[in-house]
């Protein structure tokens, strides 16, 4: 099966937090499905983005075991792509044409070198096209009600 999509720090953030239950839920959905159909992946940056916000955040509380759990049940079978010297000249591409931040740009890069044609992001413009690449917001529905 070949990658669909990109799925941000953001989600996870909500998966873990659970503040927002609605976001939780769509969260949940989203990285479940990914996981079990491989049609979803992750960069080291959200696996580190992610473990960063574990380790500062009061709302998500996690001891050392349950993260170590959680990044081999849950990030690891996404994580896909590694940094390199071309990720980095696209991400500055990216800045450059977009006018991104660097750390979004990456995000953006991983996306483009992994194939995906959805990057799944709360952070970027719903429906911006770059390449072959569209961002969706999978949140959206849910801030209209």
């Amino acid at each position: 099966m070949s990658v669909e999509g990109f799925i941000d720090t953001n989600i996870f953030v909500y998966q873990l937090e659970r503040i927002d239950t609605r976001k939780a839920e769509i969260a949940e959905r989203l990285i479940e499905q990914g996981i079990a159909t491989g049609t979803a992946c992750i960069s080291f940056q959200v696996v580190q983005e992610c473990l960063n916000v574990v380790l500062r955040k009061a709302q998500i509380v996690l001891g050392e075991n349950e993260m170590r759990k959680y990044l081999q049940s849950v990030l690891a079978p996404l994580f896909r792509i590694q940094p390199s010297i071309r990720l980095y000249h696209t991400a500055l591409d990216i800045q450059s044409r977009y006018q991104f931040s660097f750390y979004d740009s990456l995000i953006v890069a991983a996306a483009l070198e992994a194939g995906c044609k959805t990057l799944y992001s709360e952070d970027l413009q719903h429906g911006q096209q770059i390449e072959q690449l569209t961002i969706q917001n999978p949140f959206i529905e849910c801030e209209t009600h």
